[in-house]
């Protein structure tokens, strides 16, 4: 930088533009920092939350000698997202209006082999007790227009940290593998430009919801049938058992 160069050219631009950024920029780091702390309370609840699904498929592998969770996603809402959703809704862009207005900056996604099991997970994490449930939508039950379907569950679970405890707020998303296929599928086609026939489109993939929906079912009636057609245990099946248990990994 030539000696007679101000340091506000690093900025580019209009000398009024350059002086404004100097006069707010401690403003404008203390933003970044806070958003770069609130990401960091989420993505910590994140964790919080993962771990205890994971318990939970762990638990049931070692009752039932299945696993209820096929899969566990999880993301973070990115800073363009946030944004863009707050200036939508007509909202304040800062910390405080983050925390008390989106509930979806952190995503959990469970994908679980069964219907029943959705209901199983979803119960038996928010009976614990430090899981407060704020929202349930159950698109499963109820499904969208669209034929979407999926248990959400909106959650707040404290972290702890060094010094203090701070409750936060996830959105969980709970359905099978089948539900999550059409899902995903859908959620491409959805944002494909200059489609023909919208409705023709729409129509469709309700109809490919719907074959879902019964393929669900019928799988989950399937297992059912097994279940119920096993021969009642011996003695020396229920040791056998037991003793399978001890190769079940509960953890590294």
């Amino acid at each position: 930088m030539d000696e007679n160069s101000s340091a506000l050219d690093i900025f580019g631009g209009d000398e009024a533009i350059k002086q404004t950024i100097m006069e707010h920029a401690n403003e404008i780091l203390d933003t970044m920092l806070d958003f770069k702390e609130l990401m960091f309370y989420y993505t910590s609840a994140i964790r919080e939350i993962r771990t205890k699904l994971e318990i939970l498929d762990t638990e049931f592998e070692l009752k039932y000698q299945r696993n209820p969770i096929s899969s566990i996603q999880t993301r973070l809402k990115s800073r363009f997202s946030i944004i863009e959703k707050l200036q939508r809704k007509g909202w304040e862009i800062s910390s405080e209006s983050i925390e008390a207005h989106l509930n979806d900056i952190a995503g959990i996604r469970v994908i679980c082999s069964y219907v029943d099991d959705i209901y199983s997970i979803a119960e038996a994490l928010i009976r614990q007790n430090d899981i407060e449930l704020i929202e349930k939508k159950d698109y499963i039950s109820q499904p969208k227009p669209n034929g979407y379907r999926s248990l959400h569950l909106i959650v707040s679970v404290p972290v702890y940290f060094a010094e203090s405890t701070r409750r936060v707020k996830a959105e969980i998303q709970i359905r099978t593998i089948a539900m999550d296929f059409w899902a995903s599928l859908e959620h491409q086609i959805k944002y494909k430009k200059q489609i023909s026939n919208p409705q023709n489109i729409a129509d469709q993939l309700k109809k490919c919801a719907d074959i879902i929906t019964c393929t669900d079912l019928l799988m989950q009636s399937i297992r059912q049938q097994i279940d119920d057609e096993q021969p009642e245990k011996t003695e020396l099946d229920k040791i056998y058992e037991k003793l399978k248990k001890f190769d079940v990994p509960i953890g590294e």
